[in-house]
């Protein structure tokens, strides 16, 4: 590695995102000729400094890594995600184990996760905007209370019309954010499968359908209706009646430093999820799963 960026949640507090950076870098700067730090909230300098970078060290939660990842598109910088928020399913590692074990990182140890990415666009103009998503697309009602109608095709084909408070377009990785809280199942964090998941239907099931990679997803706004859409979970965009937004799995995927099995998906799901509470009250064949041994 010849180059190591990181960014951090600019509200952490005193300043704390910020130092734990500076920090990192020093630590870095004695293997690489380069280092550089950005508040994840500051896209044109994250942009600004990405190419070439070899490494990114993400410092905050799930939503920093969320930014991080759509920041490095079209580049092919390695995400290190460093855990100081509360869920932490895309983080590899607290602040303290980050410094020990920086020097290791960037002298080749660990595995790369790659995981599927989003591209969503409104259809209609030539200079319509491109959106990347590591989690979901989400196309959702405009005003509380309401629902939306939206019609659904795969590649041409219609699939369902819903009056429902949305549609969710997801991720393996998304699998585990929005779409499960509206029962949709979870994936292996490396499928590149797409995950199109019902939000509240009215008078219809809320099955979710799992989707080929190649499968182009367009969601029909009807007229006269008024709904948004949102790229992992930022901002909302409005849309026009009748508007379609078309979404199809990103060429780009990010890539994740990771040093611990891939098996510790599953228990890290496990216990966000308190389907297993800890080694105490995990079954002796649920430990052996994980790759635990039983207590003595």
């Amino acid at each position: 590695m010849k180059k190591v960026g990181c960014c951090y949640h600019p509200k952490l507090s005193e300043e704390l995102g910020r130092r734990t950076a500076e920090e990192l870098l020093r630590v870095a700067a004695r293997q690489v000729g380069e280092t550089w730090a950005a508040s994840a909230w500051d896209e044109e300098t994250m942009r600004r400094h990405m190419a070439g970078t070899d490494l990114l060290i993400t410092i905050g939660g799930d939503g920093t890594v969320l930014r991080a990842a759509r920041a490095v598109v079209p580049h092919e910088a390695l995400i290190l995600g460093v855990n100081m928020g509360r869920l932490g399913f895309l983080t590899e590692l607290d602040a303290p184990a980050a410094l020990e074990r920086l020097p290791e990182i960037i002298a080749g140890a660990g595995r790369v996760e790659e995981r599927a990415m989003l591209h969503a666009q409104i259809a209609g103009s030539e200079l319509a905007a491109r959106h990347d998503a590591l989690n979901d697309i989400v196309i959702g009602r405009a005003t509380l209370g309401r629902t939306v109608q939206v019609s659904v095709r795969i590649d041409g084909a219609p699939m369902a019309d819903f009056r429902a408070d949305g549609v969710i377009v997801a991720t393996a990785t998304g699998s585990t954010a929005y779409s499960l809280s509206a029962g949709g199942p979870v994936l292996p964090p490396e499928s590149r499968e797409i995950l199109l998941t019902p939000i509240e239907p009215h008078l219809a099931p809320h099955n979710s359908v799992v989707l080929p990679p190649t499968a182009l997803v367009e969601v029909q706004l009807a007229p006269s209706q008024q709904a948004t859409f949102s790229v992992d979970g930022e901002p909302d965009i409005d849309l026009a009646a009748g508007e379609t937004v078309l979404v199809a799995l990103s060429p780009h995927r990010a890539r994740f430093v990771r040093l611990s099995p891939p098996v510790q998906f599953y228990e890290r799901v496990a216990r966000r999820l308190n389907w297993v509470r800890g080694n105490e009250s995990a079954p002796e064949d649920v430990r052996s799963m994980l790759g635990e041994e039983a207590p003595a």
